[in-house]
């Protein structure tokens, strides 16, 4: 078998994937700038809500400036917020810390990041408020079981 015999045909790569053609050191299929198969071509005009969101949040405040090494954003106008904490102790809930930009009062127990939301600490239960309810309910339940059985 010649070595020409051996090589795939060009045209019919597999899936999305492209071989080197070793003849012309070029990749070809999916993977090539010259061909229609590209995968940018072949994308273009998909994901058009996505495209749309983050070039919406490209323009929330702060965002042209640029952020710190790490930068958390705003949960109500998207803006950049200075991003200073330390993971490894309970995070101070009087802080007063508002947005530079909006206002909003920032938890400092939850953090937006660029593409996910970081939570630290729980916020409290609601056993606290539920407490009373539930002992009331519970001697209620047994009077009612006392008086109906004595």
């Amino acid at each position: 078998m010649s070595e020409q015999e051996k090589q795939p045909d060009p045209k019919s790569s597999d899936g999305d994937y492209a071989w080197d053609d070793s003849r012309t050191g070029k990749t070809v299929g999916s993977w090539s700038f010259d061909d229609e198969r590209h995968w940018s071509r072949l994308r273009k005009g998909k994901n058009k809500e996505a495209i749309d969101y983050y070039r919406k949040r490209s323009q929330a405040p702060g965002v042209a400036e640029g952020g710190g090494i790490r930068s958390s954003y705003c949960l109500e106008c998207e803006g950049v917020i200075p991003l200073e904490y330390d993971q490894r102790t309970e995070a101070d809930l009087n802080t007063g810390q508002v947005c530079p930009h909006c206002g909003a009062v920032v938890d400092p127990r939850v953090r937006r990041m660029f593409n996910w939301v970081e939570i630290d600490q729980p916020p409290a239960s609601d056993l606290g408020y539920y407490l009373p309810f539930l002992v009331v309910g519970a001697l209620l339940m047994t009077a009612t079981l006392y008086y109906f059985w004595s």
